[in-house]
């Protein structure tokens, strides 16, 4: 099957195995501009499904969605030096607009803390405003030198959260509730076992005081970030004099933190998932959780595919993402490859004598044997089903993880295991 579709295998190139896959299955493509991509449709409704859960989740704990200008005054980035400093090789900057040089250049938003920054210290004043709880879904732009689709492109899609606190107690707990919040995200609807740790000095994100992070382990043995949570302290709070008078009428800096996911979360989903045959997507968030292959000649047409969508619009009922491929000029064995590529969990298949025998064929994307399951049972057994092959797919990645990890206590045991 890899072969056929043209896919490399894991085993021989998990670098190339992955931009097939992304390319075969309709994910994305490449943009005219070197490290942007253009997410197809099958692509961008994985991450609408993936925004959907999380910005649930992000309302859920207080936040607000809010928008800010994808334009930056550079000056903004140079009042915080560690900041500017960090993403200074990165930055697309403006200089001209409108046929006209401008008096000052704006960095296209490679993140918002510094406009951010500047529009609470002109809405920050007391106590009583504290503490604001933002969010913003956006895209960003940083020049990367060396990019791969999802999971390093010039522009790409992401929230970035922003909320500051009386307290550095305060800001520091909600630094990690909200990296609980994207290991529950990767845990309960990627499938994918994380760890909840801290970024080392040179690693944290520039102008924080630390940077918390969750790492998934990908099928090529390395560890993926996928999602970080800033305590920034009060650095960029004394950048842009964000201060505020508390109850005894003293003005303080307010303490701050940011937190982003992006649509490298999909490329985790790709890495700690697929396999040679393409994508094997997570229930929870797959565009199409079930795909009906209806099996017909010229004369049985018309009764596989009445049988075929009257069970769609039941499946459809039971809350179940469903798709059936009704084209006629791909054979069905074309078909079932074509799903398996896009990693559909569940796939149906149903023909003339399924019909007369009044059940249809159940096929997991995990694998196993083939299920013949009564027409009527079929929808509302297919929750339960998706259930179950959640829990399979978090638990085959979870064991995958534990195979390939070593415990030390010292360095000496460290190296012996590197060695």
């Amino acid at each position: 099957m890899a072969k056929e579709q043209g896919i490399t295998p894991q085993s021989q190139d998990f670098s190339q195995w992955y931009l097939d896959v992304i390319q075969k299955a309709e994910l994305v493509d490449y943009g005219p501009v070197r490290g942007t991509m253009v997410m197809r449709p099958y692509g961008y409704a994985l991450w609408e499904n993936l925004q959907r859960e999380l910005d649930r989740m992000i309302k859920e704990t207080g936040h607000q969605n809010a928008y800010f200008p994808l334009f930056i005054p550079m000056s903004f980035l140079q009042k915080e030096a560690e900041h500017v400093e960090g993403f200074a090789p990165e930055l697309a900057v403006v200089t001209h607009a409108g046929g006209e040089e401008l008096e000052e250049p704006l960095a296209v938003r490679p993140t918002s803390e510094t406009v951010i920054g500047y529009m609470w210290s002109k809405w920050i004043t007391s106590w009583r405003d504290l503490p604001v709880l933002m969010n913003q879904w956006a895209n960003v732009v940083r020049w990367e030198k060396r990019p791969r689709p999802f999971l390093r492109t010039t522009e790409f899609l992401w929230q970035e959260g922003h909320t500051a606190h009386a307290t550095r107690e305060e800001a520091e707990e909600e630094t990690r509730r909200m990296l609980g919040v994207y290991a529950k995200l990767a845990r309960d609807y990627a499938a994918i076992p994380v760890w909840e740790g801290m970024k080392t000095e040179k690693e944290k994100f520039a102008g924080a005081v630390y940077t918390t992070t969750i790492e998934a382990m990908m099928r090529d043995g390395k560890a993926l970030q996928s999602g970080t949570s800033h305590f920034l302290g009060q650095n960029f709070a004394k950048a842009f004099e964000i201060t505020f008078q508390d109850q005894d009428l003293e003005e303080k800096y307010v303490w701050t933190t940011s937190w982003g996911l992006s649509t490298r979360m999909i490329g985790a989903i790709i890495m700690a998932h697929g396999d040679d045959q393409g994508l094997i997507l997570p229930p929870r968030l797959a565009p199409v959780q079930v795909a009906i292959v209806p099996i017909y000649r010229k004369n049985t047409r018309e009764l596989v595919l009445e049988a075929a969508r009257e069970l769609e619009r039941e499946i459809r009922r039971a809350g179940v993402r469903v798709h059936t491929d009704d084209r006629d000029q791909y054979s069905p064995g074309y078909k079932f490859n074509e799903w398996e590529l896009k990693g559909v969990p569940l796939r149906i298949e149903i023909g003339p004598r399924d019909v007369e025998a009044g059940h249809a064929v159940l096929k997991s994307r995990l694998g196993g044997e083939k299920e013949f399951i009564g027409l009527r049972d079929l929808p509302g057994l297919l929750p339960e089903r998706l259930e179950a092959f959640h829990r399979a797919l978090y638990e085959r990645a979870l064991a995958f993880r534990e195979a390939g990890v070593r415990r030390v206590d010292d360095y000496d045991a460290f190296k012996a295991q590197v060695e």
